[in-house]
């Protein structure tokens, strides 16, 4: 995955997500909206086969994006260490 910011300011983020699919992009978005101070996260990507993810994060007064975003991957490392915990009882 690559990681290439399109836009930053206070309360907003747009960044690429080079190499990632519908799959990772929608369970970011999720994540993201659990997170507090956290206003508005989407997604886009323009062609279904070469497009590039695009992300946008928006945040109130108080919560800058960065910290919101890495905030919803720690969120969904420990959700897929758990998943996997529980695959591996099996």
């Amino acid at each position: 995955m690559e990681f290439n910011v399109l836009e930053e300011t206070k309360n907003k983020l747009v960044f690429e997500l080079k190499g990632e699919t519908h799959t990772f992009c929608n369970i970011l978005k999720e994540e993201l909206l659990t997170v507090k101070g956290v206003s508005l996260a989407i997604y886009r990507i323009d062609h279904p086969l070469i497009g590039v993810p695009q992300m946008r994060i928006e945040t109130t007064k108080g919560t800058e994006p960065r910290k919101a975003l890495k905030e919803a991957l720690a969120n969904i490392k420990k959700k897929a260490i758990e998943f996997q915990k529980e695959v591996n009882k099996f």
